[in-house]
């Protein structure tokens, strides 16, 4: 195997698979169940390959399916380098990864780098070893305030809700930036870089193709700990400024990605995204400097609202922040941690329209797409009975914000009843609802009006159109409320209409439109491909 002093950076090489690569996110838990227990699983996803290759996709990303107590679904880890029985075992997780091969499509996983399981081996020994030992110094324990050590040592807020952190018996405190059950890694010690090292390679051995790498503006943390500006509106899902916040985003977390990418290296091929939630651009795009990663999530499509102007000033900061280091823009416009954009866009038919509008947008642009499973259904948010949620953001808010459960219901594949064929026994971890008889990928297969065919049309385009080449955009003149913009290098156009009347079409030829058309008007609530 070549080393990493024989190769150039990736980043580099124009050619590699995932600089225009679609993904598609499989929440593991949500996608297929093949055992019956009504929990998504590693031989469920094997078991829809074949519609995963007919959609279209180039590579799926597997949300965490490592041996866990589940008290975030998986992002708590207690061994990263085996499988839960929940999800199978290691050679159900190799036979996916040989099936998905064969079927073209590239395996990514998710990496969970910034804190462990409270079962993992680590802090179960550290717990039983006391201050000062060298099990505690993986993690991040102090002692705390006041005249009896009673105060958490610094004013930091876990992303769940409450502190960040949890006193144990003898009296010291341990740092979780996001659920009690989620202790952080002190990534000062060798040892933990170490470790994250050798579950690289085992994982990279077993041929996956690349790391999702969870919070990847987390990890190393600034020295004395300092407060958190009182002015920082805390919370989960905010885009983080490392003036104000200085849980995230700190300068030594750029040596851990550079770690991280010499072990990649190793292996020429493979690939790691960040998930960055960084405001500054330019801060944004260390990240994605040669030597860090390749791919690094542009969370301003997703949270732009359905308006032109604001669409079109996220795509100018996602270009513009990856322009300097060479590096593609990494599009999405869903994930399991955010309201599903039929939802966010208005749900019901008003949803959907705008839904496929901005899909349509999201494909135009140049670089890097990552789907979230279900959303080429259509699939909006659940509004789920309070029995039924599980979210530890639940839990932790005392029952008063919902979290993330609605997004994450299982998909619907076939039939006209709940579990619509995701899985052979009678319930599902989370209720599905009856009106989605009408979205499983089933009834939607065959006709050519269905999101799920609009997808597959798009996504064909997308991949055969020399249309779509060249990474750089001109902009259009355009109405209010409208923008239009073609591909330099390609020539493809997209135009986005947001708002309430018809407005003219651009000069070309409709290649794909998002709804009707009226002649040459485009109608509001719609986006078109014109060449």
């Amino acid at each position: 195997m070549r080393r990493s002093s024989d190769l150039q950076p990736e980043i580099a090489d124009e050619s590699a698979w995932w600089r225009d690569a679609v993904f598609y996110q499989v929440y593991v838990r949500s996608f297929a169940d093949a055992n019956g227990d009504g929990v998504g699983d590693l031989d469920g996803i094997r078991s829809r390959l074949g519609y995963l290759e007919l959609l279209g996709v180039d590579a799926l990303w597997l949300t965490p399916f490592f041996t866990s107590p589940m008290a975030d679904h998986g992002y708590d880890v207690a061994d990263p380098r085996d499988v839960d029985p929940l999800f199978g075992d290691l050679a159900a997780f190799d036979r996916l990864v040989t099936e998905a091969h064969a079927h073209n499509l590239k395996i990514t996983i998710d990496l969970v780098p910034n804190h462990t399981s409270d079962r993992h081996a680590w802090f179960q020994a550290a717990l039983r070893a006391g201050p000062g030992s060298v099990e505690r110094d993986r993690f991040v324990f102090r002692d705390g305030g006041g005249f009896d050590g009673s105060v958490p040592p610094n004013n930091w807020s876990s992303q769940f809700g409450g502190p960040a952190w949890t006193r144990v018996a003898d009296g010291q405190w341990y740092l979780h930036l996001f659920a009690p059950e989620q202790p952080d890694l002190n990534w000062d010690n060798p040892e933990v870089a170490a470790d994250l090292a050798r579950t690289l390679r085992f994982w990279l051995d077993r041929g996956v193709d690349g790391f999702r790498i969870d919070v990847a503006h987390g990890m190393a943390k600034p020295y004395g700990l300092p407060n958190i500006d009182p002015r920082v509106e805390l919370g989960s899902g905010i885009l983080h400024d490392n003036a104000l916040d200085p849980r995230f985003d700190n300068d030594g977390v750029h040596e851990i990605h550079r770690m991280i990418r010499k072990v990649i290296d190793e292996y020429p091929g493979r690939m790691a995204v960040g998930e960055i939630w960084v405001k500054d651009d330019e801060r944004y795009a260390r990240y994605l400097r040669p030597d860090e990663l390749h791919l690094g999530f542009s969370f301003g499509l997703l949270q732009a609202p359905f308006d032109a102007d604001a669409v079109r000033s996220a795509v100018e900061h996602g270009l513009g922040a990856v322009r300097s280091v060479g590096a593609p823009a990494t599009w999405t416009l869903s994930n399991h941690d955010v309201p599903r954009h039929v939802t966010r866009y208005g749900g019901g038919d008003l949803g959907a329209r705008r839904a496929r509008a901005m899909t349509l947008v999201e494909l135009a642009l140049p670089g890097v797409v990552y789907l979230y499973n279900g959303e080429e259904l259509g699939l909006p948010d659940v509004e789920l009975p309070e029995w039924a949620l599980q979210d530890p953001i639940w839990l932790r808010s005392g029952h008063t914000l919902r979290g993330r459960d609605g997004c994450r219901v299982p998909v619907p594949w076939e039939g006209d009843t709940p579990p619509f064929g995701f899985t052979q026994g009678v319930t599902t971890w989370l209720p599905q609802p009856n009106e989605w008889a009408g979205l499983t990928a089933e009834s939607q297969l065959e006709d050519p009006e269905s999101m799920l065919s609009f997808y597959r049309h798009a996504l064909e385009l997308r991949k055969s159109q020399p249309a779509f080449n060249g990474d750089e955009l001109e902009w259009y003149g355009a109405p209010p409320g409208c923008f239009a913009f073609r591909r330099k290098g390609g020539g493809l156009i997209c135009a986005l209409n947001t708002s309430g009347g018809p407005v003219p079409l651009p000069p070309g030829e409709i290649l794909l439109a998002s709804g009707p058309m009226d002649g040459n008007q485009l109608p509001p609530d719609t986006a078109v491909w014109l060449v």
